[in-house]
Formats: structure tokens, sequence, C-alpha cells
């Protein structure tokens, strides 16, 4: 008999957005007069269309597809050495990193890579993640096994270290009493919206050379970095790469979420004893994965050029302008608020002591607005909730007026 992988069986419930997914379609069989006025601020998907200097050359390589000279099949796993060479360049060397072409792999998006990454390390390993933290981080580890039990009441696994990140400690981890040997931290953080500084950050990096454990940094917001101390990538700090490992995504620097592009950063300098985690990842990579699409490489290419820079970060300012107005907006309203400087999520704390669930109905019932309850993210979640900067301005403008709204009405 064909015998499954249990630990999947040890999931609870369904993923998050799922869940959300699942709400919303309830509410709107039950309400079909009230479904088009809803505003969704919960998930973190982009609303404005492709810059037209990308759409361009998404155009200009699908017509080289159509000819004989200049077709494409198969790419390279590793990525077009055309796109390697401009990330190497624009978003490493030019900020001052050590970041060759080699050591960069183009893939899918972040998200694959973030859940992939932990087949390349022993099953014995253990992870600390921040807490509250982005699901995929925690639950791809629990389908290979690695996590131990799940604490329904406490909302733990029995084997995985929590760094709580809350209001008490500004949202900036602490180093864990235990000893990890994979740490997850994503800067800016999502769902937080909070960030480290440079000398914030070089703490992890010395911590992690210091107990020879491997820092899982996900950049993916990198974007939305504005204040000059914070770095936009961990290989701007000094020992990161014998210690560090960098996920990046085109998704919300330049609305990929559609077209799904991303790329993962291995320094030949990271090993685990004699072995190149390099290596390990380039032999997984080229085996479980034919490579990006060329017209999507031709498509992240043009975000780099000079017209598609200038369009792309653009569209940045756009969100950063709605997460602006909501983080300002629910503060004046009188709702406890955080992150939106360097990231395109706003945190706020749960009104009345409702649970994030119970805030999450509330806010559907009585403002049509959908975001995401923090205890979703982990258990120092609860009693918070995320909201995002993607839709577009009238709605973000709409959404918080409601929200005002329901304040006064108390």
């Amino acid at each position: 008999m064909v015998k499954i992988n249990e630990n999947y069986l040890k999931l609870p419930g369904s993923y998050l957005f799922s869940t959300i997914a699942k709400k919303i379609a309830a509410y709107q069989e039950a309400n079909p007069d009230k479904a088009e006025d809803m505003i969704r601020l919960g998930i973190g998907d982009v609303t404005l269309p492709i810059a037209p200097a990308i759409v361009e050359a998404i155009h200009k390589a699908a017509d080289d597809m159509g000819r004989a000279e200049t077709f494409h099949g198969y790419a390279p796993d590793m990525g077009y050495a055309f796109l390697r060479e401009t990330i190497a360049q624009r978003d490493y060397k030019d900020r001052g990193c050590r970041i060759e072409a080699d050591e960069i792999f183009v893939s899918d998006g972040s998200k694959s890579d973030c859940g992939n990454i932990q087949e390349i390390f022993s099953h014995d390993n253990r992870i600390a993640v921040c807490d509250p933290v982005y699901p995929v981080y925690v639950d791809s580890n629990v389908m290979a096994g690695r996590t131990g039990e799940y604490d329904t009441e406490a909302g733990i696994w029995s084997n995985v270290i929590y760094m709580p990140c809350t209001a008490d400690n500004c949202f900036v981890p602490e180093l864990p009493k235990e000893t990890p040997d994979l740490i997850y931290l994503c800067i800016p953080n999502n769902p937080t919206g909070t960030t480290l500084t440079r000398k914030q950050l070089k703490v992890w990096v010395d911590y992690a050379n210091r107990v020879g454990a491997v820092i899982l940094y996900d950049g993916a917001y990198e974007a939305y970095i504005s204040e000059e101390d914070v770095p936009h990538s961990i290989y701007e700090i000094e020992g990161a790469r014998t210690c560090a490992i960098e996920f990046r995504s085109f998704s919300k620097k330049a609305g990929f979420t559609g077209v799904r592009l991303g790329f993962t950063v291995v320094p030949k300098d990271l090993k685990c004893g004699n072995v190149m985690l390099h290596a390990l990842w380039a032999r997984r990579h080229g085996t479980k994965f034919n490579g990006a699409p060329y017209i999507e490489q031709r498509a992240a290419e043009a975000v780099y050029s000079q017209e598609g820079h200038k369009q792309v970060m653009e569209q940045v300012a756009y969100y950063k302008k709605n997460t602006r107005v909501i983080y300002d907006g629910l503060k004046e309203a009188g709702y406890t608020v955080f992150g939106g400087v360097n990231s395109p999520y706003v945190w706020l704390k749960t009104d009345d002591g409702m649970n994030s669930w119970e805030f999450f109905d509330y806010l559907l019932e009585n403002a049509r607005v959908v975001g995401t309850p923090g205890s979703g993210f982990g258990p120092s979640g609860e009693g918070y909730f995320r909201l995002t900067g993607f839709g577009t301005y009238e709605n973000t403008v709409k959404a918080v007026m409601r929200m005002k709204a329901l304040k006064r009405k108390k």
C-alpha cells in the first residue's frame, strides 16, 4: 500500500490566505448586494499594471520566440547571463556588495525558493523564526518533518525556536537562548512592516558566524526601504558572505505577481564544514527546475533599464503613498499602528480587545474591508492585524474613511 508523507497531516487547517479567500467567498455568497463594495487590503497582491518599458520588453521577447534565429528553448537553469550580470551589478556591486553573477540563481519567485531552500539541509537541523512570521518558512519545514509536534492551544511547534517581535521590543528579534541551525529573517518584515538598522543586522551576522548558523534572508520588500540606515541587502554587512543566503523578488517591486520571477543568492564563501552550499543549491536547482522562461527574464532585465527603473520606482512610490495614507489615517483615528515606513505593510492593534479573527470579521461585516489576521502569522501576531498598501489609492482612502467611521461610532 502506498504511504503518504504524514507530515502534511500535521499542518493546521488551510494555508492562511486560502482561509481568508474562503471566508470572503462565504461572505459574498451571503451578501451579494455588498460584494462589489468590498475593499481588499489583505493579500499583498499588486493592482497597478506592469510598467510600459517592461511590457515593451515582453513584446519584443515574445517576437524573438517567433523567429528561428532568436528562438529560445530551455533556459539555463541558473538564469541567462544577461540578467544575472545585471542583477549582480545593479543590486549588489553598485551598493558595495561583493556578489558575482554565478552566485545568483534566477527562479520563478522567491516564495518557491524560501520554501525549497530547506531541502539542502539536514532533517535534524533546528530552525529559528521571528514571531510573527511569513507562514511559508514554518509550513515548508513542517512538510519536511523538521518542526516536531503542533500545540494547538499555544499555536507553536515543539521543535521551532520562536523569536517574539512585539511592541515591547520594538519588533526587533532578540538572539535566541537556544542555538538554531537555520535562522529566517524577513527584512523589511512581513507582516509587521518594521525593519533592522545596519547595526542591528550586524548583530545577527556576527552571531550566525559565531555559532555556525545559516541566515535565510528574505529581502522581498527591499525596494520599499526609505531610511538611510536600513540596508538593502544583508551583504552590505561585513561577514554576511560566510553565513547568509538571500532571496529577492520582482513581485512587489515590479508588479510581477502574475509574471513570476525572483532570484536567490548563495555566496561561494558559505560552507557547512567543507561543503559549499552553492554547489548543493546548484545541484538541487538544476535537477528540479528547468530555468525561468526567456520572456520573463527579458522582462526582468528591463526593470533595470533607465526608463524601466524610473517607472517601477514611480509605482513603488504610489504604493508607499497608499501605505502612508493607512498609517497616518488610522493613527489619527486612534488606532495603534506600526510599520509603513520601509514597507508596504501597516501592522495595527485590533480594536476593543478583539482577537485578530474577530477583528477580521468585524471589519468585513461593518466596513467591508479585508485585511489579514495577525494570528495567522504566529502566536505573537494575536491581537494584531495587517493591512497592505497594494490597493488603488481611491480604495485605500475609502477603506481608511470607513475604519475611521467605526472608531467614531464607539
